[in-house]
């Protein structure tokens, strides 16, 4: 009977667990696997070293060292690494945009009307927004010239 039980609370975990991957972004699950496998390979690393296998366990260190480090790096990209470092320049085209760069960025000729700005800022970013696997640079340049070609009263 306790196995019945035991099942039951398992199904209804996983089932629990699809509906969550159901309401999830694609970048909340690729986190959430790159994380499992992480783990993953921790629990074999633990599990070698505890069987006596500790040079099998320092090589899978190894192989593991470079993706942790550049996940790290990417989480921390303001970190500062040796004696002189200094931050990445950002990219170029960073500063205040000019109304030429707006229309530009917008793929519009001058004196397009507010509505055929606000329709090409929508398409673009359907394709440019982070959570659709495009960039932040990109969807900020977007609202930014959005933000210069409509005025304060142009976002609804």
């Amino acid at each position: 009977m306790p196995w019945l039980i035991l099942g039951g609370l398992a199904l209804l975990a996983f089932m629990g667990g699809l509906r969550a991957f159901e309401r999830a972004n694609v970048a909340s699950i690729k986190s959430f696997l790159a994380w499992l496998f992480v783990l993953g390979g921790l629990s074999l690393m633990l599990m070698l070293v505890l069987t006596g296998r500790e040079g099998i366990a320092v090589g899978a260190a190894i192989l593991f060292g470079p993706m942790l480090w550049e996940r790290w790096r990417a989480a921390h990209p303001d970190a500062r690494f040796g004696p002189g470092a200094r931050p990445a320049p950002p990219p170029p085209g960073a500063g205040a945009m000019t109304r030429e760069e707006a229309w530009q960025v917008l793929g519009l000729a001058p004196g397009a009307s507010p509505a055929e700005i606000r329709a090409a800022h929508r398409r673009l970013m359907r394709a440019a927004h982070p959570d659709a696997g495009g960039s932040d640079w990109m969807a900020a340049r977007l609202n930014q010239a959005r933000d210069l070609l409509l005025g304060p009263a142009g976002r609804r």
